[in-house]
């Protein structure tokens, strides 16, 4: 296959993952060159994933690393070939580039969990409150610019309704929930939203509330993608400049994982939550 000079999240990871096996393995990029019989640049183009590679290839790598993870090296094998062309490449020409990457890694994950402060999770927003969000943005974006975010947010939330929905998981603190984006309307609609998408088999709404003694958190509301296997979890964080930063180092998404687990622990159970949103909805 010829070089990719634009490789997608996707195909960044599995280079990442491929160079991790070689390091493991003990494995300079020169002795790694000469155990696949290619020279070191094409390693280094696998490992920044710029050199597509067949699953069979794959492999073949992972052999010559001495992996025996069976599951892991299958879970590569898949991400193996050319970037999918789903409805998130249409967007590549006008959406920064870190937000059709989280589209395509949301669409391959297994499951997601999620964790907001400020903010109701992108993919329980309605389009009202989204546009309220979007209008607030510093600088402020201008009207196409919006509609272009609008449609990608929207268009994420199908895997939530796909036939074999992904699982979700959504932590949010009350600080969220009284967010008054739009107006009383737009916050009413927003709530009674969240109820709906709470009765979903594949979804779990929990809150925490104000008065909750222990609130163990980084101060950043993020995403954990939930890989077909551990290894190739990844946590989305959100910035300060409206993009997306991924970590995918094994230290990251084991305090990652612990900081949900923790949260999930001081959180009200889902019934409970649904009551409590409900008595919000009341009181607007």
């Amino acid at each position: 296959m010829p070089p990719t000079s634009n490789p997608t999240l996707r195909q960044r990871r599995l280079g990442t993952e491929l160079r991790k096996l070689r390091e493991r393995a003990g494995f300079t990029v020169t002795e790694a060159a000469a155990q696949l019989g290619v020279n070191q640049g094409r390693v280094s183009m696998i490992e920044t994933g710029r050199s597509p590679l067949s699953a069979d290839r794959v492999r073949a790598v992972a052999s010559t690393y001495d992996c025996s993870d069976e599951a892991l090296i299958d879970a590569l094998a898949a991400m193996t070939g050319r970037r999918t062309r789903g409805w998130w490449e249409e967007c590549r020409d006008h959406l920064p580039s870190a937000l059709v990457d989280l589209a395509e890694l949301e669409h391959h994950a297994v499951g997601l969990r999620v964790a907001l402060a400020m903010h109701i999770p992108a993919l329980l927003q309605t389009t009202d409150h989204a546009r309220a969000l979007f209008r607030a943005v510093v600088p402020p974006m201008r009207q196409y610019e919006i509609e272009h975010r609008l449609t990608h947010r929207m268009k994420r939330q199908g895997i939530l309704h796909r036939t074999g929905p992904l699982p979700y998981s959504a932590i949010i603190h009350e600080s969220a929930l009284r967010m008054g984006f739009g107006g009383p309307d737009v916050r009413r609609g927003q709530l009674k939203h969240i109820l709906d998408m709470s009765e979903a088999r594949n979804v779990t709404v929990r809150v925490i509330p104000f008065d909750t003694e222990y609130y163990p958190s980084t101060g950043q509301s993020f995403d954990y993608v939930v890989g077909p296997v551990p290894q190739l979890d990844t946590v989305q964080l959100d910035t300060h400049h409206g993009g997306c930063g991924f970590l995918d180092a094994e230290a990251q998404l084991g305090k990652y994982r612990t900081v949900l687990d923790h949260m999930e622990s001081c959180a009200l159970d889902p019934t409970d939550s649904r009551d409590f949103i409900h008595r919000l909805v009341q009181n607007i």
